[in-house]
């Protein structure tokens, strides 16, 4: 167990450096040079025994002694100050932004199973894909935290940025430097080139609690719950604030890796512990299913034992070559799935109904509820989804209700105590216009949602503008709720483009809006501007099309007045696109004021860049598909073997396929190739093909 938050060894304050001290650097004597490193190592050593061993054999005292003598020293002779030191933890200057940073290996999301039907529904698909080989298993406790990346060269960390998209994070290295049980340089003799270690960073339950009391006794806002506590603690622009708040974190595995071979999780987990990180001590491997059902029920039971707060637990296939094997999809590994714990429940009343608008005009009934605790998290609202459902689960105002929070999503109402009523309740019933702008609500046939049809509705506009600046869209930083709702009502923007044509001096009139505020937000939007085609397609808020389909229609489309133009057959016949979404694309780009919009954005300089183009090769313009499994290869293996010679690949049969290659055990889409009259080819012709010999 960690040790309490209120037990965390204080850093001395940081003194000046003395005048002329830079030049007094320049020449520090060998004697003192041995003795900085010996004391970094003195340091280092106490810190790794006191926040990763848990095992401290010096007094605080002791401790404070050794930090005074090493900065004495580092103010003596500045030259010798390194980033790695132990007294850079705390103190750098706060930063005016965060860079971007591109993970060596994208942080993918990880899909989710709610009970043992669902985990065995993903046992099932990956015995499937893996055949005959057994699996084992490694289970890790899902701290309810941050997720950062960790970048170490030749032993010394240099770099931790946010998860961010899974793709690019922010730099806060300044910041992760205030971890103490983060490790500055690693405990190996032989450290790698490079690797990317991947940690969660979490408050402790009591040190959660301690930062709320402390903001409250301050008038301000609290937390919603611990992880939004430890996110917040990592964005700050001065890292003073996040050295006070006592973060902490476990290491759970690597990305990039130079220099260093490691064939399973498990092995990978054990390299971290001698490394000096701090991993789960819960972490265990198991060699079947059942084993991992049985530590499941386990941690079911005790999870409230643990200092910190967790939602289930990560089960992960131990073997790299194994999870090679089953790959990924565009958002989540299928070597891996997070089991949830069941929902908990709390009971409160229903103090009222509220109907709220949305960006695409649906009408949203929300419960709004006395404040209750439900999963470390305090609820004051549930939604209801829609107006059917509130008549299935007959909710009134005034009712008492049961709610829960599962798997990490919005608290819903799930079922009233219908034996607590009095008769003073009262029915719920959907407003006929809408509560926004007061334009009569539509439903239609065969759909549950009801909508307000004005795309003018105020509601309609904000949400749409909210979406638009948002990190996954246009990523405008610094345009939150309260600043565009304030240019909406000085009428200075009434749609995105609008954005772009603001003036220093149009920020100025709007309320707590100072000039370097102004400049900063204007920085923003401009930057804006060069964007990837992807996220402008999601910028836009067409139904249907989150940041995966965008990347999907950008891949296929590759600049926007094609998709513009497409018919509905083309956008269907996109693989992994289909009929839905295809009439939700058509349908937008067929209404004038949306493709105006689109002008509008373009002529007011926003420059969505295209996926990069085909580099050329001896496959450029073949689409292969793989099914069965390959001698010479892992699946992934043979695909970026076809990529790096021009041609693409894709998951399963289409018009576009040209080639499919059927390795043993092949499954339907080698007859789906027969069918289509597509070349099919084993995996020797393969081979010779892309100009490789089997081994």
């Amino acid at each position: 167990m960690a040790p309490s938050s209120t037990n965390k060894r204080s850093t001395p304050g940081r003194r000046r450096t003395p005048a002329g001290g830079a030049a007094a650097g320049t020449g520090a004597p060998e004697e003192v040079r041995r003795r900085v490193d010996r004391l970094r190592r003195q340091i280092d050593e106490h810190n790794y025994r006191y926040y990763v061993l848990d095992d401290p054999k010096i007094s605080d005292a002791e401790y404070d002694r050794l930090m005074r003598q090493l900065r004495d020293l580092e103010e003596r002779y500045p030259g010798l100050r390194t980033p790695d030191s132990p007294t850079q933890r705390v103190g750098a200057p706060p930063s005016a932004a965060f860079a971007t940073v591109t993970h060596g290996r994208p942080m993918l999301s990880l899909a989710n199973a709610f009970g043992e039907e669902e985990l065995d529904a993903w046992h099932r698909r990956v015995t499937n894909l893996l055949g005959e080989a057994a699996a084992a298993f490694v289970c890790e406790l899902k701290i309810d935290g941050a997720a950062v990346s960790l970048t170490y060269e030749a032993g010394r960390f240099v770099r931790g940025a946010t998860r961010g998209d899974g793709q690019r994070g922010e730099d806060v290295t300044p910041n992760l430097r205030t971890i103490r049980s983060l490790p500055l340089r690693l405990r190996t003799a032989t450290p790698p080139t490079l690797v990317e270690v991947r940690a969660e960073v979490f408050l402790s339950r009591e040190a959660f609690e301690a930062i709320n009391r402390e903001r409250a006794a301050k008038a301000q806002s609290l937390f919603a719950n611990p992880r939004n506590a430890a996110a917040g603690s990592l964005r700050q622009l001065d890292p003073q604030i996040t050295a006070s708040r006592p973060l902490d974190l476990f290491v759970y595995g690597a990305g990039a890796v130079e220099g260093l071979t490691l064939r399973t999780h498990w092995e990978t987990l054990r390299w971290l512990r001698a490394a000096g990180f701090r991993t789960n001590p819960h972490s265990a491997r198991f060699p079947t299913l059942a084993k991992v059902k049985a530590s499941l029920a386990q941690w079911t039971e005790r999870r409230h034992e643990l200092p910190y707060e967790t939602d289930g637990v990560v089960i992960k296939v131990d073997a790299f070559a194994q999870q090679a094997e089953l790959g990924a999809t565009s958002q989540a590994p299928r070597w891996a799935i997070a089991y949830k714990f069941p929902a908990e429940e709390a009971v409160t009343r229903v103090n009222d109904i509220v109907v709220y608008v949305g960006r695409t005009g649906t009408l949203t009934p929300v419960a709004s509820l006395e404040p209750v605790h439900v999963s470390g998290v305090t609820v004051t609202s549930a939604t209801l989804h829609n107006e059917d459902e509130v008549r299935r689960k007959d909710v009134r105002v005034g009712d008492w209700v049961v709610v829960q929070r599962a798997g990490e999503v919005i608290p819903e109402v799930v079922r009233v105590l219908s034996e607590r009523r009095t008769g003073a309740e009262r029915p719920f019933k959907m407003p006929a216009t809408c509560p926004e702008c007061g334009t009569a609500v539509v439903r239609a046939e065969g759909e549950a949602a009801t909508r307000c049809p004005n795309p003018a509705c105020p509601a309609q506009v904000m949400q749409g503008l909210i979406h638009f600046a948002s990190r996954d869209a246009m990523n405008i930083e610094g345009l939150g709720w309260k600043t565009m709702a304030r240019l909406l009502e000085a009428r200075l923007i009434a749609d995105p483009a609008d954005l772009y044509a603001l003036r220093r001096e149009d920020l100025l009139t709007l309320e707590r809006m100072a000039e370097k505020s102004a400049q900063n937000l204007l920085d923003e939007i401009a930057k804006s501007k060069q964007t990837t085609l992807a996220r402008f397609l999601y910028a836009l808020g067409i139904r249907h099309v989150g940041a995966t389909v965008a990347e999907t229609l950008a891949a296929h489309f590759g600049e926007i007045r094609s998709l513009v133009k497409a018919s509905f057959e083309a956008v269907r016949d996109v693989p992994g696109i289909g009929p839905t979404i295809a009439e939700s694309v058509v349908t937008y780009f067929q209404e004038p004021a949306n493709c105006a919009l689109v002008e509008k954005l373009l002529r007011a300089g926003v420059r969505p860049v295209p996926p990069d183009a085909p580099r050329g090769g001896p496959l450029a313009g073949r689409q292969f598909v793989f099914t069965g499994t390959l001698a010479r290869f892992t699946r992934g293996e043979a695909e970026a073997r076809v990529r790096a010679r021009g041609g693409s690949v894709a998951s399963s049969v289409t018009a576009r396929t040209t080639d499919v290659v059927v390795g043993e055990q092949p499954g339907s889409k080698a007859a789906q190739a027969a069918k289509r009259g597509i070349s099919r080819m084993d995996e020797a012709v393969f081979l010779a093909l892309i100009g490789e010999r089997r081994s």
